[in-house]
């Protein structure tokens, strides 16, 4: 799997309309620079910057994009500790596409209250779809299931009434 972009064998790229479709775009992409960042161990700043330059950002909601980055890479210890417990295998073994999606999830759930954990979750498992393993968006949903209770315990709890 390749997260270069490759113009060559690419249809345009749709402009994202509205606020909704730039976040899924900017999650899209920031997922991307994340497993890059994991697996090529580039500094974010030259990831980013890559993905500035080789994507249209005009349908993007570029802010969003970047907070995403630096958010994960400043709290990803903490992150990785708070899906850990929800595992079936150790973080290490982890499918790097997914770990990917749980930290930015992660994230999602602890710093953007703006954003409901139903979409938080939703989102995710879209990702999993897109970029994953055959299987891999149930066990994003599995982990993001039983993290959202942990991260946002008041907000899943006035749901379920």
């Amino acid at each position: 799997m390749s997260l270069n972009h490759d113009d060559s064998q690419d249809a345009p790229q749709s402009k994202a309309k509205g606020k909704i479709a730039q976040r899924r775009v900017a999650r899209s992409l920031a997922m991307q620079a994340l497993y890059q960042w994991h697996m090529a161990g580039q500094s974010l700043n030259e990831i980013e910057a890559q993905f500035r330059v080789d994507n249209d950002f005009s349908g993007v909601d570029g802010a969003y994009f970047h907070d995403i980055l630096t958010g994960v890479a400043r709290q990803k210890t903490e992150l990785d500790a708070s899906f850990a417990p929800f595992l079936s295998i150790p973080l290490e073994e982890l499918d790097p596409v997914e770990l990917a999606i749980l930290r930015l999830s992660a994230w999602e759930l602890t710093s953007r209250i703006d954003v409901p954990y139903k979409v938080v979750i939703n989102e995710g498992i879209e990702l999993a779809k897109v970029f994953g393993a055959t299987d891999g968006h149930k066990f994003v949903n599995g982990v993001l299931d039983k993290l959202a209770p942990v991260l946002r315990a008041a907000e899943v709890k006035a749901a379920k009434r």
